[in-house]
């Protein structure tokens, strides 16, 4: 397993049960309460009074115990005792009762497992090669540097209130199969000749406007990879559009400022990280040199592969749709655990993996999984399928009825199912992929799959999938088997479907398919229900989906971005960096004292003299105002030449913020500054009355 043996933390599960309690009781605002609850990976359903748990999997990576744990909140807590992998290496309990979900918490963290931010606008999380430490042409086991930036960005406050969810992607050689390519941030393993380090790409996306992401770094250190990171994630932070949800991943950054633009902003951040997290640990793995072999590709093998350790094995383990049985995972743990096994993941396919198995025990445990109903994966079930709206509030079609009906045929192609086209399933990444939406034909609301062909996530040779007709749901398999009938007799020798889609172009797909688009009048009352439906298609409207949170509290981010600053502050002077220093610092003051201004209804100040004269109004807090002049005054006259001068300023500096930390608490006691506020001395308290402050 990894190095990080424990990511949960009790006290932040007892601060969501008491927020929970507060929220039955009426106590808690919803849209606060919902904040809190996105941030402990507790998602909306569909369904009122029931949620979806999102488990966190670094990596996908699991171990009999973690498996054992899960198996037993999927029993007592999922009314179908099922659990579901996803495209992103978790695994999601769905319809669990509200007030059950602070028990499911606990109980995944007796083992280490943590929910944290694996919702909300945060950094999701952190996707691998499921064969990292295996795979023979691998130039380095990412598996300890995927660790360092989650030990680095987990309840990091940069990582609090971005402006909209950040994914990212570890690959350990330039296969790429985890896919950088369609990631907001993807790192590459890679050699220049004898140096070790990473390509950094950025700025990928599906969904809305599916976007390849570009080359923002060819190389860097692997002393130079926390920085790298940061300083997309920095800009993501700063740039990205707050305003307007649907355009605020990084994606449209890129396209605002332009490839050329975004990597001119990069290095300039780069060179800033790069000066504040000098002399921070580094995640150090272990370089070899890579072997030839197999390129998994996308996901994981779907045959027993041979590791890079001599004798052993993986084994994949299909599961179908990514749906499994509270009893098979909890066979399974038990299984793994009598034989020694300490090593699975969840994959990027919906399917796991077993490593490590000798070659001898391949045969047996193979047998054994056949008692549990399970069975490694066979030609034509490569199909994922995301839950749709079965649960999923943004859901538009039932993509889990209409997946089972689907095969990848004898070559196996990777079809991709989503219920909207917000594309878990990853569809512009698939062989054949489809997502739901309806559309109006002759005045009725028809179910429809909009097609794409020809997608492979992967940076090294892959590219967004080429879009197709949109085809109603009734006659998608018809759509898919003609397709994949066509490929068989027209693909030459070994040709990938991939290459030989993108050979067609998106035209010939048009006119292949075009017959299938028609409707006629006389074929609504055949075409008007979705699969599994006993009744016409309607889409429903929920208030939309939860993806993006539910609240971005404008003075809340003040306080997080300015505890970003603090670490950096501290850095500073820890490398005797003081001009560096007070640069942080003031923009400490300068973003809590912009948020303050709004926050007390004085209107935007950015300067500080702007935001003094704003807090200095009698109906404001004049005592906070004066000394915010005071402090702009100290740095202003270089008061920080002297370390000693330098740390008694910043510990000021720091008692202000928690003083105006106190005020924003006493006009809104439901905010939730928790992680965001400096430690102060005991002697110096850290809340006071509204009155004192006034």
């Amino acid at each position: 397993m990894s190095q990080l043996d424990n990511l949960a933390d009790a006290s932040e599960i007892a601060h969501y049960e008491e927020a929970l309690a507060r929220y039955l009781d009426l106590e808690l605002d919803a849209e606060r309460f919902t904040a809190l609850r996105l941030q402990q990976g507790v998602y909306g359903q569909r369904q009122e009074g029931v949620n979806m748990v999102r488990i966190k999997l670094p990596g996908g990576r699991l171990d009999p115990a973690r498996l054992a744990a899960i198996a037993e909140v999927a029993e007592k807590h999922v009314p179908q005792q099922v659990a579901h992998i996803t495209t992103r290496q978790d695994i999601q309990l769905h319809h669990v009762p509200l007030a059950e979900t602070g028990a499911v918490l606990r109980r995944l963290a007796e083992d280490g497992v943590t929910t944290r931010e694996a919702c909300g606008n945060t950094i999701r999380n952190i996707t691998a090669c499921p064969l990292a430490g295996v795979c023979p042409r691998e130039h380095t086991d990412v598996t300890a540097h995927l660790d360092g930036a989650v030990a680095h960005f987990l309840r990091n406050p940069l990582n609090q209130q971005m402006p909209r969810k950040f994914k990212v992607s570890f690959s350990g050689c330039e296969a790429d199969c985890a896919q950088g390519l369609i990631h907001d941030l993807g790192i590459v393993a890679t050699r220049r000749g004898e140096r070790s380090g990473f390509t950094v790409l950025a700025g990928g996306g599906l969904g809305h406007k599916p976007h390849e992401a570009i080359t923002v770094a060819e190389f860097i250190e692997e002393q130079d990879l926390l920085p790298a990171m940061e300083a997309v994630i920095t800009l993501h932070n700063k740039y990205s559009d707050r305003s307007k949800r649907a355009k605020s991943r990084i994606k449209f950054l890129v396209d605002r400022f332009g490839e050329a633009g975004f990597i001119e902003c990069f290095n300039e951040e780069f060179a800033r990280t790069r000066a504040a997290l000098a002399g921070k640990p580094v995640p150090k793995g272990e370089w070899r040199q890579a072997a030839r072999g197999p390129v998994p590709g996308p996901g994981a093998p779907r045959v027993f592969f041979a590791q890079r350790q001599a004798g052993l094995h993986v084994v994949p383990i299909s599961a179908p749709l990514g749906q499994l049985k509270s009893d098979q995972l909890a066979g399974l743990a038990a299984l793994l655990g009598e034989l020694g096994l300490e090593d699975v993941r969840a994959a990027q396919d919906q399917n796991l993996i077993v490593l490590n198995v000798p070659a001898a025990q391949i045969a047996g445990l193979v047998a054994r999984l056949a008692d549990l109903g399970l069975r490694t994966p066979q030609a034509g079930d490569n199909v994922v399928a995301c839950p749709g709206a079965s649960t999923c509030r943004l859901g538009i079609t039932t993509s889990m009825h209409v997946a089972p009906k689907l095969s990848g045929g004898k070559h196996d192609l990777r079809l991709r199912v989503s219920g909207c086209q917000n594309g878990c399933a990853q569809p512009e990444s698939g062989d054949i992929g489809i997502y739901g939406e309806g559309k109006r034909q002759h005045g009725k609301l028809i179910p429809h799959y909009q097609m794409y062909f020809g997608g492979d996530g992967t940076s090294a040779c892959g590219a967004i999938a080429l879009k197709g007709p949109s085809i109603p749901a009734a006659r998608i398999e018809q759509a898919i088997t003609r397709v994949q009938k066509t490929y068989d007799e027209e693909h030459v020798e070994g040709e990938r479907f991939f290459g030989w889609a993108q050979r067609q172009g998106a035209e010939r797909f048009q006119s292949l398919l075009a017959d299938l688009t028609q409707v006629s009048r006389f074929e609504l009352a055949k075409l008007a229900r979705d699969h599994g439906d006993a009744a016409d298609f309607r889409v429903v409207s929920l208030g939309g989906g939860e993806c993006a949170s539910a609240t971005d509290v404008a003075i809340g981010r003040a306080f997080f971005d300015a505890a970003h600053e603090r670490s950096y502050r501290e850095a500073f002077v820890f490398q005797r960096k003081l001009e560096d220093a007070a640069a942080c610092a003031e923009a400490q003051l300068r973003l809590v004292g912009e948020g303050l201004a709004v926050f007390l209804g004085g209107g935007k100040a950015k300067e500080l003299a702007d935001i003094t004269a704003v807090l200095r109004r009698p109906t404001f807090s004049e005592a906070l105002g004066g000394q915010l002049a005071q402090l702009a005054e100290r740095l202003a006259v270089g008061t920080t030449a002297e370390e000693v001068d330098a740390k008694r300023l910043f510990a000021d500096i720091d008692q202000w913020i928690v003083d105006a930390a106190a005020l924003c608490l006493a006009r809104d006691p439901q905010l939730d500054l928790r992680g965001a506020l400096p430690a102060v001395p005991a002697a110096q308290p850290a809340q006071r009355s509204e009155a004192a402050l006034a």
